[in-house]
């Protein structure tokens, strides 16, 4: 069956979704771009990340969505907002932002049951110049993976693409985290690996959804859990950068459906 209405639970298939499920998810998407647009103005030196996960969970509100990760398994916040050598999962708090931390926002969001699910990367103030460039082959190594998504390809040759940019610029390819499939389920299969062998894993069909959200490192690819279960960081403490997109398999190629309406998917050369 292809209409996920009916498949509300995770299954272990890849689910493919139809007209309407498309429709679904671009609102969605569409939305938490504009959420991560807003903030665009708002990262600078001085202001506390709570701060920013306030805006959040007041903008998602306000435009008739819910912050899926609220309560998510006991998590106490409407985004996941990651500095510096965190690489994932990190928790809004007092911390003020100093001169350049740079920093992922994640957020995912429902909207009339669709999950919009989306993360950047910001600089508060001036970027030092190794940071800088960890933040653009990061972009860079999404959106090579992105490129490869098409009906008849493997989800292998996602994170082949994704290793392929790292290695060429010496960096390391975060392997305990990945993205997956989502719709009406907030994570849903598949697993899409962001370090893989082309023609490797399962073969993408239309209308199948996930995400691809690559983490890479400076240093060397490790990573341990902090004593809150959620921050992952660095073991070496080097620097960690993260993009993530939402997207749709169609009958040519791929939609993206969280890209930014006012051209900031990468936030961090918007002067």
């Amino acid at each position: 069956m292809n209409d996920a209405t009916l498949l509300p639970m995770r299954t272990g298939e890849i689910r493919t979704h139809g007209p309407d499920g498309f429709e679904g998810m671009r609102r969605a998407g569409q939305l938490v771009a504009e959420c991560l647009d807003m903030l665009v103005t708002e990262v600078k030196p001085g202001v506390k990340t709570c701060h920013l996960d306030d805006l959040i969970y007041t903008f998602i509100l306000d435009h008739g969505a819910l912050p899926a990760t609220l309560h998510y398994r006991g998590y106490r916040h409407s985004s996941c907002i990651s500095l510096n050598h965190v690489i994932c999962h990190g928790i809004p708090g007092d911390r003020a932002l100093k001169d350049g931390d740079i920093l992922n926002i994640d957020v995912t969001l429902i909207l009339e049951g669709w999950h919009g699910d989306h993360s950047r990367m910001y600089v508060a103030g001036q970027p030092k110049r190794k940071a800088e460039r960890l933040i653009n082959v990061t972009y860079e190594a999404m959106m090579a993976g992105i490129a490869v998504v098409r009906p008849g390809a493997h989800f292998g040759d996602i994170g082949g693409a994704i290793t392929e940019i790292a290695r060429k610029n010496r960096l390391s390819v975060v392997e305990d985290f990945c993205g997956h499939g989502l719709g009406r389920l907030f994570h849903d299969e598949p697993n899409v690996v962001h370090s893989a062998s082309h023609g490797t894993g399962p073969i993408m069909k239309p209308g199948m959804f996930f995400t691809i959200e690559p983490m890479l490192n400076i240093g060397r690819k490790n990573s341990a859990i902090l004593s809150d279960g959620w921050t992952a960081v660095t073991k070496d403490r080097q620097l960690s950068a993260q993009f993530e997109h939402s997207i749709g398999v169609t009958e040519t190629g791929y939609e993206i459906f969280t890209k930014s309406p006012a051209g900031y998917d990468c936030p961090h050369l918007v002067s």
